[in-house]
């Protein structure tokens, strides 16, 4: 008995050895001829305050995202001021590790102040007014970060799941052609940018249509979009391979590339039946929704590693067709996914976990980059 529990004690010294090893593999390199891979950061990692993180990051990957500090509200909260440091961080840190820069978001209907959409009597502003607003705020942005943030998520959001145009306060105010103004001043601000439209539920066929026919009516204008945006904020069963493959296909037919965005994976039931990413789109706390609060099972880490398999077997696939791959977070403990759509949840999306280690989602990664 005692010969078995030695056996078995090595053995799973054995395995775990080479788990670590492969947790020494970087996923950037393994990656590195099908399309950059990254993650988004939060203000701390951003500004070098998570030393564990961003050995990590440094590690795997080659391109990164903000999570928030570039959004309206944090780095312009008010008219007459800017908020650029943690934006300087960001970008000082993506230098620092020879990666490709992303910048996140310049033109969103959330997270915007409502300053931004009105006069000093608080009335809304008419269409030139606000336009004016947009181009200042993007010359700023953008303009103070040309040839340092390689790509933009210009406009963010801006359809509805029908495929119509949401009815933002962009849109009310301005139009439709808000869309085609953000990139027009975008692109005058970094011409050597790329840019990008993004949106979440991009599998859904009448939001795909929608996205094509956006993209395709500013390729009529003569505005080039780089890239569209696909959040991969998913289930483990929804959307299918199938489906997600589809849109691939579909928005590489525009011309543009695409990049998938916010890659996450959410293991836990919500009430929103995980119907893409919109923060309005909150609830109160039900235990019933937060299910793995002393761990996730190993059936349950099983079945993620699977599907993150599955997800990457198919962007190699599709390597042609796809720039980048970004996961929206780096570790479990830093998901947004444990506030939304409910807060105090206990997530477990990424490929790290709470105390920055691999988990089988990570090995399941590595083994796919293997496989043709």
């Amino acid at each position: 008995m005692n010969i078995r529990k030695t056996w078995l004690s090595t053995c799973l010294a054995l395995a775990c050895i080479g788990f670590t090893q492969r947790g020494d593999v970087a996923l950037k390199d393994l990656y590195k001829k099908d399309f950059y891979i990254g993650a988004a950061l939060n203000g701390r990692q951003a500004g070098s305050q998570d030393p564990q993180a961003e050995a990590i990051i440094a590690r795997h990957y080659n391109t990164i995202s903000p999570e928030n500090l570039l959004k309206w509200e944090s780095v312009h909260p008010r008219p007459d001021s800017y908020n650029f440091k943690p934006a300087d961080d960001y970008v000082a840190l993506g230098q620092k590790h020879n990666m490709f820069i992303v910048g996140h978001a310049l033109v969103w209907h959330q997270q915007t102040p409502a300053w931004v959409f009105e006069d000093e009597q608080g009335k809304p502003l008419g269409k030139n007014q606000l336009l004016k607003r947009m181009e200042e705020h993007i010359q700023a942005v953008a303009g103070r970060y040309k040839g340092k943030i390689n790509g933009w998520d210009v406009v963010n959001e801006a359809l509805n799941d029908d495929g119509t145009m949401r009815q933002s306060k962009w849109q009310q105010q301005i139009g439709d052609d808000f869309v085609a103004q953000a990139f027009t001043f975008a692109r005058k601000a970094d011409p050597a940018a790329e840019l990008y439209y993004n949106d979440y539920n991009m599998w859904k066929p009448a939001k795909r249509d929608g996205a094509i026919r956006l993209v395709k009516s500013l390729q009529e204008k003569g505005i080039k979009v780089d890239a569209i945006g696909m959040q991969g904020h998913w289930g483990l069963k929804t959307p299918t391979i199938a489906q997600i493959e589809e849109s691939i296909v579909a928005f590489a037919k525009t011309g543009a590339k695409v990049v998938i965005t916010e890659l996450d994976i959410d293991v836990l039931p919500n009430p929103s039946n995980r119907q893409g990413a919109d923060i309005d789109a909150t609830f109160g706390f039900d235990e019933k929704y937060n299910l793995y609060t002393d761990g996730l099972p190993d059936d349950v880490q099983q079945e993620l590693a699977a599907r993150y398999a599955e997800i990457f077997k198919l962007f190699r696939k599709h390597q042609d067709k796809i720039s980048r791959v970004t996961f929206w977070g780096v570790t479990d403990r830093d998901s947004w996914l444990n506030d939304w759509p409910i807060k105090g949840r206990t997530s477990y999306p990424m490929l790290f976990d709470r105390n920055y280690q691999p988990k089988p989602a990570f090995e399941a990664v590595v083994k796919a980059a293997a496989k043709k």
